[in-house]
């Protein structure tokens, strides 16, 4: 059976792990990797294309009510004019 991949943000680093726990449930174990570039452009992906899919924004909810909205927008899309 393989450990399960686990990943969290640090809360003094902001930085995003990915790696596996100990049996305590808390503690990484050795060889974890930052991978927050990777997990951000991951989700920025995810989040385009819901966009282009429904038209709408990622949007999660707390007990049946929306309590956060993720926009998320292609600047290369966005045209200016002046």
């Amino acid at each position: 059976m393989s450990k399960k991949l686990h990943v969290a943000v640090s809360p003094l680093t902001n930085t995003i792990f990915a790696g596996h726990i100990l049996k305590d449930g808390r503690t990484w174990a050795a060889n974890k990797q930052d991978v927050t570039n990777e997990v951000v452009c991951a989700f920025v992906d995810h989040a385009l294309a819901h966009k282009r899919k429904t038209g709408d924004d990622i949007t999660l909810s707390i007990d049946g009510k929306v309590a956060i909205a993720i926009v998320v927008t292609d600047l290369t899309q966005v045209t200016d004019e002046k």
